[in-house]
């Protein structure tokens, strides 16, 4: 089947973060500004979405409804299809998106100024979430060995304090697409049971992996530290539904879902009738969409890459998930504002500042490539460009 990625509808004009947010985030736009950070893609979302998200529009009724059984079905089918995991439907408890419910495990499971681990650089929101709960980001950095991140487990015991009640795991890494092996993830679920820490698995990337590379939910790898892992994901960034804002957790065992329960009644929430017919759609019928715009990425991240890597002083981080390109400058000899002013002011070109992933961050830039070929190509004509007194 034959999907349309090469030319998504323009964003423009129509209350999107990713362009209409530009000026509000950098203090700067231009209008052939070339959006690359924000963490969601040009493409229209599948039409497997679209016609289940018309079918519960049509049906004309918005009224409240109780835990939607059959799509807690369609999740529980998904993951054991595509990930291996035999989980249950009745495991699953719906959040206003995952960052929500990684607020409800910080909530549940620590008391403010109680500290929260994070391998660093690291998705910024965490931090953000963090610090608005009222507790401590503890900074674990990330070791670089043969191009690749490695968690250090043996330093991040020697520091611990005795206030630290939760670790998170990116899984797929945000940023730079690392997928970790069943035995790191098995390591660091051990490392918790010994320090006794509740581990935060945030794995809503983890159906954008490369053709042919998969991804071990923490779960399946540690399956007897079950009773101390939150998975926590989302059908939003495979399939490009991050703005009807649901997510999910998925509790293992009966004691987590009884220690959640109070969390969640005290939340008073439930997802949105849309939302739950767009996550019909895409775990029912959505996943040839998938595939193909897994492989549309793949292709666009070597483009990428491969003229990146031809700048002095620059190079891309291997990548084996998400759409989110990790790319080194720091070879350049340029300061962090002068990096974004070239390629944001110059090459009229927005990614994610390296600084705002934390510690290891510095000199580095996040480069969303979920866009169409021909927009990605200009970007990186434009970026050569800028920096061309380095040819």
């Amino acid at each position: 089947m034959e999907f349309e990625f090469d030319n998504p509808p323009s964003q423009r004009g129509r209350n999107t973060s990713k362009y209409d947010g530009l000026n509000s985030v950098f203090g700067y736009d231009a209008p052939d500004m070339i959006a690359m950070w924000v963490a969601d893609m040009d493409f229209a979302v599948a039409p497997a979405i679209q016609d289940a998200m018309r079918e519960e529009i049509d049906y004309g009724y918005m009224g409240y409804f109780s835990q939607p059984q059959k799509v807690n079905t369609s999740v529980a089918n998904w993951f054991r299809e595509r990930h291996g995991w035999d989980m249950e439907p009745d495991w699953v408890r719906y959040t206003h998106g995952v960052i929500s419910g990684f607020a409800d495990v910080i909530d549940t499971y620590s008391q403010p100024g109680d500290g929260v681990i994070c391998f660093t650089p690291v998705y910024h929101a965490f931090f953000r979430q963090i610090a608005a709960m009222g507790r401590v980001v503890v900074e674990s950095p990330l070791v670089l060995r043969d191009g690749q991140y490695h968690m250090d487990l043996d330093a991040l015991g020697g520091s611990l304090t005795g206030r630290e009640k939760i670790v998170t795991l990116c899984s797929p890494h945000n940023p730079c697409g690392r997928i970790w092996t069943a035995d790191e993830i098995r390591a660091l679920a051990g490392f918790c049971a010994q320090h006794d820490l509740i581990m935060i698995s945030d794995e809503i990337h983890m159906d954008l992996t490369f053709p042919g590379v998969k991804q071990i939910p923490a779960a399946v790898a540690a399956p007897e530290h079950v009773d101390r892992i939150v998975v926590l994901t989302a059908a939003s960034k495979a399939f490009n539904i991050a703005g009807l804002e649901t997510g999910f957790m998925i509790l293992p065992t009966a004691d987590m879902r009884a220690k959640f329960a109070p969390t969640i009644l005290d939340r008073d929430s439930s997802p949105n009738r849309v939302s739950i017919a767009a996550i019909r759609g895409a775990y029912e019928q959505g996943g040839p969409w998938l595939d193909a715009v897994r492989a549309y990425i793949a292709e666009n991240f070597q483009i990428l890459s491969d003229r990146l890597d031809a700048l002095p002083g620059v190079s891309v981080m291997p990548m084996q998930a998400t759409y989110l390109a990790w790319a080194d400058f720091t070879g350049t000899g340029m300061g962090d504002k002068e990096l974004m002013d070239r390629v944001l002011k110059q090459a009229h070109v927005a990614p994610s500042p390296g600084t705002q992933f934390r510690t290891g961050g510095e000199g580095h830039l996040r480069f969303n490539v979920a866009m169409s070929r021909a927009k990605l190509i200009e970007a990186m004509d434009r970026i050569e460009a800028a920096f061309s007194d380095l040819q």
